[in-house]
């Protein structure tokens, strides 16, 4: 019966560490041990064993013997290939996106693009605040949607699982290198309108000049911090 658990245990224990890295209650270049995992998880000991040799083939942690664990560090190497890794991956998708993505799909995604402009533009033209964080939180929301939907429709489980992994360390850059302000939300939903128009035109190669110019444009964010 513990076997037949196992698993599911050990999915939750991943699921449970990604997600304190995105609320930052784990810091990129943090030591942690395995006793601290599961106190923050609430998961059993065993569970986190198994979680290790995940993480580290991910790239998310490394072990440091007699210190612990270290979470991934946010340097320009890392910076540098996880946007690349990114790109090359889109480029193709977008392509496939653009020829066999549903109107009413594309249709959702340019209304959601265009509804966090508007909400935005209300704000005035001041940066963020912290009164803001719901809309940023939308923002990013739908920022994210919009790539995990051109990568999904690839619908090739190999590509999909590779680019989450890889999502994960491009959010934990954002986390550590940039601030999101109203100017990069607003710059950052036209950048994704004029990805969806292209696709909307059926326009393979502006779809992918878009997404090309938009990943760089992060990118350079990214390293400009």
């Amino acid at each position: 019966m513990r076997e037949k658990h196992a698993p599911k245990l050990s999915q939750k224990a991943y699921e449970s560490f990604t997600y304190h890295l995105s609320v930052r209650a784990l810091r990129a270049g943090q030591l942690i041990s395995q006793r601290e995992l599961v106190s923050l998880t609430g998961l059993p000991l065993g569970a986190i064993r198994e979680l290790i040799p995940r993480l580290e083939a991910e790239g998310l942690i490394r072990t440091i013997p007699q210190r612990g664990m270290s979470i991934a560090e946010v340097d320009p190497k890392l910076v540098k290939d996880a946007f690349e890794f990114r790109l090359f991956l889109e480029i193709q998708a977008v392509n496939y996106f653009t020829k066999h993505a549903s109107d009413n799909l594309v249709g959702q995604l340019l209304n959601e693009t265009k509804d966090i402009i508007a909400l935005c533009e209300l704000e005035g033209g001041s940066d963020m605040t912290s009164s803001s964080s719901s809309l940023i939180a939308d923002a990013q929301a739908v920022d994210w949607k919009l790539h995990e939907q051109i990568i999904k429709t690839l619908n090739n489980k190999i590509i999909i699982d590779a680019y989450r992994v890889n999502s994960i360390k491009i959010r934990l850059i954002k986390l550590e290198q940039t601030s999101l302000t109203q100017a990069n939300v607003i710059s950052t939903m036209n950048e994704h309108l004029d990805i969806i128009h292209a696709v909307q035109m059926r326009d393979q190669a502006a779809a992918e000049r878009e997404i090309v110019k938009h990943i760089e444009n992060a990118r350079f964010r990214a390293l400009s911090n």
